[in-house]
């Protein structure tokens, strides 16, 4: 194998890049980026550097000689419009091709939009710029979707002076992911922080003062900041063969076809631990999943190994730090394990079936979370692992 190409240049891309060199790979090594900008880290353009804390250059996932030492064949600022799995080659929007003999694939998501007036959005360095120079005393931010990202840009616009309103249609925000209880915590500290939150209101339209609401009101606002979800970056594959719907169809190896593997949040692949297909937009599951990959793509098929993590994802919001491991979504049981809600210190245990399938801590040091991924990546029985409290 002397032609490796890996489409994407943020975490996951990154992560199978390095992993391809430190396995030994020394044949020639394309990372394509549709962005201009050097690999760099998401998680922080809605809390570091929205805030003014950071800079462009301090969002760098590596330094430039760093970047260099891999020796590749970097190509920024143009996007992958096709693949011929027939003949091993991507093309790209400037009109050329890249042949390969093994590829990963790492084209990420993109944010989903509402009807209307352009409105901001949150995924990129340069969205991240135009809203940070739009927040501030005096300005009115209206938030479309109280999701982590929705929560996390309106608690740090917040924190700036900005007037914020939030506006999300289910009752309670994430009750879908984290259970009803740890949405009505998360509510209350928006409310408590001066953020005005709607809850079970649906946004028509993006107008020029503002949004549209189904019932006609119209809720104004100087900016209005879309975080109602995304869109994983598929569509340059149609034609290719490849099986993609929400993500790029995997199995537990992250392979997608002969030679052709997917990573991070663009990838939908079966984990074996869970026994479910899963995609997940996390930054860690990037990085780990870039690297196992990347491995696959050079072991023998014998020697591959499944990609079965114990998913980990974090949020920052306001004073409060919120972790979690395992599958949380679709859970039958939510149980408070240690702390207590009102004092926003808390372990909520997730139940599947018999099985522990998730932990969520809020306000709790690490290692208060920490002994539950291992339970969870053992598949440990509810009975066993959760204790019965007073």
């Amino acid at each position: 194998m002397r032609r490796i190409v890996v489409v994407g240049a943020s975490a996951a891309g990154l992560a199978a890049a390095e992993t391809l060199r430190r396995k030994g790979y020394d044949g020639t090594l394309t990372l394509i980026g549709d962005e201009p900008h050097p690999p760099y880290d998401r998680p922080p353009l809605s809390k570091q550097f929205l805030t003014g804390q950071w800079e462009p250059g301090q969002l760098a996932l590596r330094a430039p000689a760093e970047l260099d030492a891999l020796g590749l064949d970097l190509r920024l600022g143009v996007a992958a419009n096709g693949l011929d799995p027939a003949t091993r080659s991507v093309s790209l929007a400037d009109g050329s091709a890249v042949s390969y003999d093994g590829l990963v694939i790492a084209t990420g998501v993109r944010p989903r939009r509402l009807p209307g007036k352009e409105a901001q959005v949150m995924r990129t360095l340069d969205d991240a710029v135009l809203l940070r120079d739009r927040l501030g005393l005096g300005r009115r931010l209206v938030v479309v979707g109280a999701g982590f990202l929705g929560a996390e840009a309106a608690a740090t616009a917040a924190g700036l002076g900005t007037d914020v309103t939030l506006l999300e249609p289910a009752p309670v925000p994430l009750a879908h992911v984290v259970g009803t209880q740890v949405g009505q915590v998360l509510s209350r500290t928006h409310q408590e922080q001066g953020v005005e939150l709607r809850t079970g209101v649906t946004v028509s339209e993006v107008t020029g003062t503002g949004v549209l609401l189904a019932d006609g009101e119209v809720v104004e606002g100087d900016e209005v900041l879309v975080a109602v979800g995304s869109r994983p970056n598929t569509e340059w594959l149609v034609g290719s063969g490849l099986a993609v719907g929400d993500g790029v169809a995997c199995d537990e190896y992250c392979e997608a076809a002969p030679g052709i593997y997917a990573a991070g949040d663009v990838a939908r692949w079966y984990n074996p631990l869970f026994a479910t297909s899963m995609r997940i937009e996390h930054r860690t599951n990037a990085a780990e999943q870039g690297m196992a990959a990347a491995r696959n793509l050079l072991a023998a098929p014998e020697a591959r190994k499944p990609f079965t993590p114990v998913p980990y994802f974090w949020s920052d919001q306001y004073d409060m730090k919120i972790q979690a491991y395992g599958h949380l979504r679709g859970h039958d049981e939510a149980a408070v394990v240690e702390g207590h809600l009102a004092e926003r210190r808390f372990v909520v245990a997730y139940r599947l079936g018999d099985r522990l399938t998730g932990a969520l801590s809020v306000g709790m040091p690490p290692k208060a979370i920490r002994h539950w991924r291992q339970a969870i990546a053992v598949r440990a029985a509810w009975r066993d692992a959760v204790p019965i409290r007073p």
